[in-house]
């Protein structure tokens, strides 16, 4: 058989030579319930309006026989003799080195007039877990150019760590200082949920010209269907993948993971899930260690390294989506709303924050200082509301007496503009600087 034979056998037996349809039974304003397809969870669909365009649909679950899907765009124009047609495709996203420097959608798609994008292949929306043992070790420092996460919370290359503030504390001024300062090859921004407003002011102010250059920017905004808002996260992991699988180190960052929740949330409600605390659906804590997994430092070469935004809601702090990512992540950085409302900032509360993987990447020297920076503070914020009263007496407490003859100086390597960048090195020394300040005259 000649080489063009077989490669027309094997297109026909490739070939879905039956086609499949079904028909639309109900829609809830979420979920289309539809007599057929046969089709699995997870395969593409096309709802065939009587008219305009085919609108695309994912097969979320089964209910009674019924096949359950939620559409991706606007359903205007569909109606109860609609025809549901399978692909026999699971969604995937094309990735290319053309991304960088561009402002997409969740399916890679330009938002930012510019011209059309030139792909290099496709990546699956959902991967297959890692091998464990394929990953490497962490051991080598992510300088962060925000002198309170390098001095006192440093993190890896390969961590995933976690910003948790509740809305209004900075958490959209210190990613683009994260975006814009952190050495990596390459760096993808998941924007999931956000106003719309709020991405062209993250892009001009945040993020600036300069960090967008080596930036790929996936947007899904709060008006978007709940599919597409959770699609963004998938496809920005995909795209992640795809350049650590080209041997580069990655910045991944994703703002925010709350909003990923509860646009799993009315997912899961919508095709049945119970509720649990505050409604979330277990779907919602399933996938959430799925998600973050995708990252890490590989054996082979290339390493992504995340940082998540959770928004807190009510700023509580042991609320469900807040709780479990903390327990998952390799970290997290705690913004507190009283330190931004006294003018510091970034607001990080380094005590109720941590690095899990300081201690492998820092010698032990700088570990030690960067303890006793934070037994100071914390003896500082135990006694905080005595010495506002006017209470303390110098020489009652001589922890406390120290503390407060080192506190402006510690103040003033913690506190950073958000245009401003600083050297890890610089940020050790002035801590150490800090730490050898002199006593002086304190009193009630």
């Amino acid at each position: 058989m000649s080489g063009l034979s077989q490669h027309l056998c094997a297109a026909v037996s490739r070939a879905d030579l039956a086609s499949r349809h079904g028909r639309l039974t109900a829609f809830n304003g979420l979920v289309i319930e539809a007599a057929g397809p046969e089709a699995h969870l997870g395969e593409l669909c096309e709802v065939l309006p009587a008219h305009g365009a085919p609108i695309q649909a994912e097969v979320v679950g089964f209910r009674d026989n019924r096949v359950l899907l939620m559409p991706y765009g606007n359903v205007q124009g569909i109606s109860a003799d609609s025809r549901i047609r399978a692909t026999g495709r699971s969604l995937s996203i094309p990735v290319g080195a053309g991304l960088l420097g561009r402002v997409v959608d969740a399916f890679s798609q330009p938002l930012d007039g510019g011209p059309a994008i030139a792909y290099d292949a496709r990546y699956p929306l959902y991967r297959e877990p890692i091998n464990p043992l394929d990953r490497a070790e962490i051991d080598e420092v992510l300088e962060t150019g925000v002198r309170a996460i390098d001095g006192l919370l440093t993190l890896g290359v390969g961590q995933r760590v976690g910003v948790l503030a509740g809305s209004g504390v900075g958490k959209s001024t210190l990613l683009g200082m994260l975006a814009k300062h952190v050495r990596a090859d390459v760096t993808v921004m998941g924007l999931i949920g956000e106003r719309g407003r709020e991405v062209g002011d993250f892009l001009a102010h945040s993020l600036g010209a300069e960090g967008l250059k080596r930036s790929v920017v996936m947007v899904a905004t709060a008006d978007q269907p709940a599919l597409v808002r959770t699609h963004a996260v998938h496809a920005a992991h995909a795209v992640a993948e795809y350049f650590r699988d080209q041997g580069q180190s990655v910045l991944l960052i994703v703002d925010s993971m709350t909003r990923f929740a509860m646009a799993q949330r009315e997912i899961g409600l919508a095709v049945g899930e119970p509720p649990t605390f505050r409604g979330y659906t277990p779907s919602v804590f399933g996938l959430l260690p799925k998600v973050l997994e995708r990252c890490g430092r590989m054996r082979k070469g290339g390493a992504i390294s995340a940082i998540y935004s959770v928004l807190v809601e009510g700023d509580d702090m042991n609320e469900p989506v807040t709780d479990h990512m903390r327990a998952i992540l390799d970290g997290h950085i705690v913004l507190q709303r009283d330190l931004a409302a006294r003018g510091h900032h970034p607001a990080i509360d380094v005590l109720q924050s941590t690095s899990r993987l300081m201690s492998r990447v820092v010698p032990e020297k700088e570990l030690a200082i960067a303890r006793e920076v934070k037994r100071h503070l914390a003896v500082y914020e135990g006694s905080r509301d005595l010495v506002e009263l006017g209470a303390h007496q110098r020489g009652a407490n001589p922890a406390l007496d120290r503390a407060l003859d080192i506190k402006p100086a510690l103040d003033q390597v913690l506190c950073q503009g958000a245009s401003e960048h600083s050297r890890r090195s610089e940020a050790m020394s002035g801590l150490r600087a800090a730490l050898e300040v002199q006593g002086g005259a304190h009193g009630a």
